[in-house]
């Protein structure tokens, strides 16, 4: 007997019956020679790079997990031989299962981290590679898979560490030129010089300017409390990470006595777990989220929305593709970061083939995917190995 209701079956939408699998998990492991860092942070500190003396050799890996259907999925990380290990050793386990299912196997990886205990930087890499195949898949830009709230986003000019004032000033004017209306130091860790930094900043692109300021975790709770107060009287918007993220009931102090939102949790183990119980303490007012550390896509959102719960910002930390695709995908982040180099990377960055920033805005991809799209004939030709 017919009810009336049409009957439309799931290939009229484009989806197989049969559920997808994963073939195959692999690391190509690519060797080069460590360059000179081009910047620094607070005292001299390497910015980039991972520490190889310039010119030893240096690893870096390409993560790529094979479906039955032919859609791969790939993700770039540092520290190639520890990526290789976690493939041969744990991540191959995962061979057979469903790509498609990311929720199910965050976990699974989750669980391996409690054996592992995993670099932070390296719990979220699969699930990245992930959702690079689940966009690909669905045809769509990854913030739009996971919620998409708008796009352009405004960016912000996140400064290195440069050695004099007549540097900074330099810079943050030329930023101010090719469009950029928020800014954030990333300073020495000298209060007192850092204190006329931050004033000549707010001097250098006027009132309507949002500025923000990194401590990079460099001084004890007098110095944090002294300085967050400086920075209240010039309007700054945030004050981010003034102390290591050990010691919750400093942070809970001073953001008890201060008003300027205090930004934390960034490089925080335990992803939203961690997250709740900064939040359960009053140990800051925005919360830190991002690909990078918050172990991916299927992580960083687990953040942002716990955030989102309690009334809460969390600002996106890091650059690159999964970072922009996040900030477009989330209503309680404010801004991209957008780190600013010297004076032919600042005015390049309108050019960027991926993610240019024209006018202060970030131009989000609608391409699929997580933005690597490698020759794997030619990758399996450079690679040193491939496990």
């Amino acid at each position: 007997m017919r009810t009336g209701r049409s009957c439309i079956s799931a290939g009229a939408f484009g989806f197989n019956s049969h559920a997808m699998k994963i073939t195959d998990i692999n690391c190509y492991i690519l060797e080069h020679p460590a360059a000179v860092p081009q910047y620094a942070w607070r005292r001299g500190l390497a910015g980039d790079g991972d520490g190889t003396p310039p010119g030893e050799p240096s690893y870096s890996a390409i993560l790529r997990v094979q479906t039955d259907e032919g859609i791969d999925g790939c993700v770039r990380a540092n520290d190639g031989q520890t990526v290789a290990s976690l493939v041969r050793r744990r991540l191959k386990t995962l061979i057979g299962r469903d790509p498609l299912m990311t929720e199910a196997l965050w976990h699974e990886v989750w669980e391996i981290d409690r054996i592992e205990e995993l670099h932070i930087r390296h719990l979220g890499l699969f699930d990245q590679a992930l959702w690079d195949i689940k966009s690909r898949r669905a045809g769509l830009p990854i913030h739009q898979l996971i919620g998409g709230h708008g796009r352009p986003v405004p960016a912000y000019a996140s400064t290195v560490t440069w050695p004099t004032m007549q540097e900074y000033e330099k810079h943050i004017k030329l930023c101010a030129d090719v469009g950029f209306t928020a800014f954030k130091l990333h300073a020495w860790g000298d209060a007192k010089e850092d204190a006329k930094l931050a004033a000549n900043l707010r001097k250098w692109v006027g009132d309507e300017a949002d500025l923000m300021f990194d401590g990079s975790a460099g001084w004890d709770f007098v110095t944090a409390l002294r300085f967050g107060r400086i920075l209240e009287d010039l309007n700054y918007l945030w004050y981010e990470e003034p102390m290591r993220e050990f010691d919750l009931v400093s942070y809970s102090k001073l953001c008890h006595d201060l008003e300027i939102p205090v930004l934390a949790a960034e490089t925080s183990d335990g992803c939203h777990w961690n997250a709740a119980t900064w939040i359960e303490n009053r140990a800051l007012d925005m919360m830190r989220t991002g690909v990078g550390y918050k172990g991916g896509i299927t992580g960083a959102m687990k953040t942002a929305h716990l955030a989102e719960s309690f009334g809460m910002r969390a600002q996106v930390h890091g650059l690159g593709w999964g970072n922009a695709q996040l900030c477009a995908a989330i209503v309680n982040n404010d801004y991209y970061e957008q780190l600013v180099i010297d004076e032919a990377q600042i005015r390049g960055l309108k050019n960027l083939p991926d993610l240019p920033i024209i006018d202060g805005i970030l131009q989000v991809p609608m391409e699929p995917g997580m933005g690597l799209n490698p020759d794997w004939a030619n990758l399996e030709k450079m690679a040193v190995a491939i496990v």
